[in-house]
């Protein structure tokens, strides 16, 4: 493990973290099929259930704010082998609670350990990979994080309907073990810096960067990203089972399956970023989401609505990477942390988007739902507008 950097298997290396990021950002996405069946297990509202998905997505955006600064101190390879370890340890838990409360807690706990692994891959990318290297890599592992968004749920989804729900916590708990021996053996630990910096310092530059208009709107955009998707897909489920379309469970998996199609759209925003500028995508790629949600909102045939959902998750994976690519630009010297701030309002999003959901769902209609969050993520698009790109970013 303390190979030289020419030594390193790169190729292998990518392949575990890119595998390791898609199994923790998974955990973030498996209770968005399960908030109806944890409503009829724990006889409460969908609404009330679906904070087993919030609380996850709080605390991650949260740990955000703190693991990469840990890191700094304590080396990535270790932050984010600890955060898996301790993802082995508390997901078969989850399976075992059998009250509402234990459940959002421990998840709450589960969210804050997956936060150990996201803003740190990034970095130890850029500390281990050679520059030539760097681009593709941080790709693959971006592409991961984004397939997660439509794979989670798939596999929960599979693992519930045929074993029962504590059986995708049981399973998950397998898979980070794996990911943990695989990260352990196979990972080198890279460069080891132990900057000394504090969080006083980290607060500072946000100050710093939340002064700068052209990042505000950045953030604005970002919070309807996730949003948008997370409470689409949280609506999708119950709007399938009931007419005109009455599908059942395993017809509702291949619809959310599908959504994998518009992911693969993810690896090519890089480059079609460098070709229009990153502005101009990432207002495309809003654009092919809002007039995805919209059309799911008001139609009633089944093939139209399975290709507008690949439309609309084709959006947010073209939109996803392009708005890291400006915000990075934007942002200058103060790169690292306001691309933390996108990752940790980018969470806060997805916390909201389930709650907002199915609220509108329980006082409104399902076509309400769909329209109420299309109007969001045109909000988003809007806001685009004012952003003032650099060089290349235009």
């Amino acid at each position: 493990m303390n190979a030289k950097p020419d030594q390193h298997n790169y190729s292998l290396v990518t392949a575990i973290l890119t595998w390791c990021g898609l199994a923790v950002v998974s955990s973030l996405y498996i209770t968005i099929p399960l908030v109806s069946i944890f409503a009829d297990a724990f006889h409460v509202a969908p609404s009330q259930s679906s904070w087993v998905s919030s609380s996850f997505s709080f605390t991650y955006a949260v740990g955000f704010l703190f693991f990469g600064t840990l890191s700094e101190k304590y080396g990535r390879r270790q932050t984010m082998l600890y955060g898996l370890v301790a993802l082995c340890l508390l997901s078969p838990l989850l399976g075992l609670v059998h009250s509402l409360p234990g459940l959002i807690l421990l998840r709450a706990v589960q969210g804050f350990a997956a936060a150990s692994f996201g803003p740190v891959v990034l970095a130890y990318i850029v500390e281990l990979y050679p520059i030539e290297k760097r681009v593709t890599t941080i790709g693959f592992v971006s592409t991961g994080f984004l397939m997660a968004g439509i794979i989670g749920q798939v596999f929960s989804s599979m693992i519930s309907i045929n074993l029962g729900w504590s059986y995708v916590f049981y399973i998950l708990g397998g898979i980070y073990l794996l990911s943990a021996i695989l990260f352990g053996g196979l990972v080198p630990r890279g460069e080891v810096k132990k900057n000394q910096v504090s969080m006083g310092s980290t607060f500072r530059q946000i100050r710093a960067v939340f002064s700068n208009t052209s990042l505000l709107f950045c953030y604005l955009v970002t919070i309807t990203l996730l949003f948008s998707f997370v409470g689409m897909y949280s609506t999708l489920g119950n709007y399938l089972s009931q007419t005109p379309f009455a599908l059942s469970s395993n017809q509702i998996l291949l619809v959310r399956a599908v959504g994998i199609v518009g992911m693969l759209a993810s690896p090519f925003a890089g480059r079609l970023a460098g070709k229009f500028g990153a502005k101009r995508v990432l207002q495309g790629g809003l654009l092919l989401a809002t007039a995805g949600l919209v059309i799911i909102g008001i139609s009633s045939n089944l093939p139209i609505l399975i290709g507008m959902s690949i439309v609309f998750v084709t959006g947010i994976a073209i939109s996803v990477p392009t708005l890291i690519t400006l915000i990075g630009s934007i942002a200058g010297e103060a790169r690292a942390i306001g691309v933390t701030l996108y990752t940790f309002i980018l969470f806060i999003g997805a916390t909201l988007g389930p709650i907002a959901a199915l609220n509108l769902m329980k006082f409104g209609s399902y076509t309400l739902t769909f329209e109420v969050l299309a109007f969001i993520i045109g909000i988003g698009l809007l806001a685009s507008f004012p952003v003032k790109a650099n060089g290349n970013s235009k």
